[in-house]
């Protein structure tokens, strides 16, 4: 095979993205402006919601919820074993603890059946996340915490993804997205919260904005400019520019010609790596659409050619770029304190690849990346 040289990801953006972005130049709006009050619209259509509010980033997105419906020291909220870092941070963030649940190892989302026993008095709220695009068990959750206890989606990686005909976002009290580079749509950096509580989405609207009552763009196009706003809430600076508002307009136009294409590739990989011994690639949603952020294995410890690590370096060598899914936040020296007590979540970051998956690949590329894989020969033939 000759070799290629294949990314993990890379942002499929171009002329369209770098072009929406002179609008803000030509008039002078850099920061929060139109183009994200646009980009909020749109974004809200797109996922049958009713607000659609643009923070930095995901991670400000979630204090921003949290911190809005008053969550601080005292309480408990729940989060998985097995997810980016961010999802406990933000619980910290506001003074309050973290509980963490472990997870499925067949979807990497908190397992349900975990989730009633770790439930206190405590509990204001749970963040399950969509990881990968693979829509957490919504209803599951729902049935076995109590009514007060509210729901966060981090759906960081769960554009477009949705769960029993309802999008991600629109499953709980609020959902967060992430714009990071290695989702599917992005501008650079940014997050939008979504929800369908009108009052939480005036109050997050001052929030991220230092808590003013009237934000930037109303008071520049307002009758008097030059009059300040009050600021009656505690807030922060959390605004998008306009600049990414231009860059996330156009990137969701191509939402669902990027999400096709990543389905497609996602199922030919499912059926080319069928006949892989050692790799068990990621299952379809019982009830739902996976959004295929991310296309992430298990690598078989017992019988694969060698330890994950070896391979994502064999691979790498080969000119394939791979990543381990995630960390367990609970084996992180942060979090020392749980080390050793979720074991899906441990076995789950020291096991998992994500393979190259994005809207710059090529069938080319695909193809080698499987017949690199399946070169490979599994210890169980060896022996």
């Amino acid at each position: 095979m000759e070799k290629q040289q294949i990314h993990i990801a890379l942002p499929s953006t171009g002329e369209q993205e770098w072009l929406a972005t002179r609008e803000c130049f030509d008039t002078g709006w850099l920061t929060q402006g139109p183009k994200v009050a646009e980009f909020e619209r749109a974004f809200a259509k797109r996922h049958g919601v009713r607000h659609a509010i643009a923070v930095t980033s995901c991670t400000t997105g979630l204090h921003l919820v949290l911190a809005a419906y008053g969550i601080g020291p005292g309480d408990e909220v729940i989060v998985p074993a097995f997810t980016w870092v961010a999802t406990a941070n933000v619980v910290r963030f506001c003074g309050a603890t973290p509980i963490f649940v472990d997870v499925d190892i067949d979807t990497y989302n908190i397992d349900p059946t975990l989730v009633a026993e770790k439930v206190t008095e405590k509990t204001k709220a749970i963040i399950p996340v969509h990881l990968f695009g693979h829509p957490a068990n919504i209803d599951a959750i729902a049935a076995v915490i109590p009514e007060d206890v509210i729901i966060i989606e981090d759906a960081a990686c769960a554009a477009g993804a949705s769960y029993k005909g309802k999008y991600a976002g629109t499953l709980g009290l609020a959902g967060v997205f992430s714009f990071h580079p290695r989702k599917t749509i992005t501008c650079g950096e940014g997050g939008m919260i979504t929800t369908n509580d009108d009052a939480l989405a005036d109050k997050l609207k001052m929030m991220r904005s230092h808590g003013a009552t009237v934000s930037e763009e109303q008071r520049h196009l307002g009758a008097k400019p030059h009059i300040l706003p009050d600021f009656n809430v505690l807030g922060y600076n959390y605004r998008m520019t306009d600049m990414q508002g231009a860059v996330g307009l156009v990137q969701l136009s191509k939402l669902d010609a990027f999400l096709e294409e990543r389905r497609y590739f996602s199922q030919y990989y499912r059926e080319a790596l069928a006949q892989c011994l050692w790799i068990k690639t990621p299952v379809e949603p019982v009830a739902g659409d996976h959004s295929w952020q991310a296309f992430v294995c298990l690598v078989d410890p017992q019988i694969a050619p060698m330890g994950r690590n070896e391979i994502m370096e064999e691979l790498n060598t080969r000119g394939i770029s791979t990543r381990p899914g995630t960390h367990a936040v609970t084996e992180l020296g942060l979090y020392a304190e749980h080390r050793g007590c979720f074991p899906n979540a441990a076995f789950c970051e020291a096991n998992t690849i994500a393979l190259p998956l994005h809207n710059k690949m090529s069938e080319k590329d695909y193809s080698y990346v499987v017949d690199t894989i399946l070169s490979m020969v599994p210890s169980k033939v060896l022996n």
